[in-house]
């Protein structure tokens, strides 16, 4: 395997897993934690599951960078070169990591308070608010794999 392919590899996998993952829990697993649970289940739940998805996020949030830097290196002698979709998607990946640290470093923590002292409409709002930010940052992480898709045609 080439060092690129290695690259590139990791790169497309961390996507996949930050990506895929946002899609599974915000199109799949809300909408039946919403039919199958009652609030109170439904928030410790979540609880739950961002702790465990977050640890997979952070990895792609170190991995993608690198291997992003990486391949640019590789397949464009660097960012002067670099055609404008590889400068869109840095930018787009920015605004995502700021949105997940908004989430992870700031309302998982208003949420597990609110889980755990069973203030159980605090933890309504906080989940809306974290929604709203999982919401966004599946949408722009979709444009950026439509981007990516899409390269050839720029």
């Amino acid at each position: 395997m080439t060092a690129f392919a290695l690259f590139y590899t990791l790169h497309v996998l961390a996507a996949l897993v930050w990506v895929g993952g946002t899609f599974f829990a915000w199109m799949i697993l809300r909408p039946a934690a919403v039919a199958a649970l009652q609030g109170p289940a439904r928030l410790q739940l979540w609880g739950e599951i961002f702790p465990r998805f977050f640890v997979w996020v952070w990895l792609a949030v170190v991995i993608l960078p690198i291997s992003g830097v990486a391949i640019v290196h590789m397949r464009f002698a660097g960012f002067e070169t670099a055609p404008r979709y590889v400068q869109i998607m840095m930018g787009l990946y920015v605004v995502m990591v700021a949105l997940f640290l908004r989430i992870q470093g700031l309302q998982l923590p208003q949420l597990r308070k609110a889980v755990a002292a069973q203030a159980w409409a605090d933890g309504a709002t906080i989940m809306g608010h974290i929604r709203r930010l999982v919401g966004i940052n599946l949408l722009i992480g979709m444009a950026v794999v439509a981007l990516a898709a899409a390269r050839p045609m720029f």
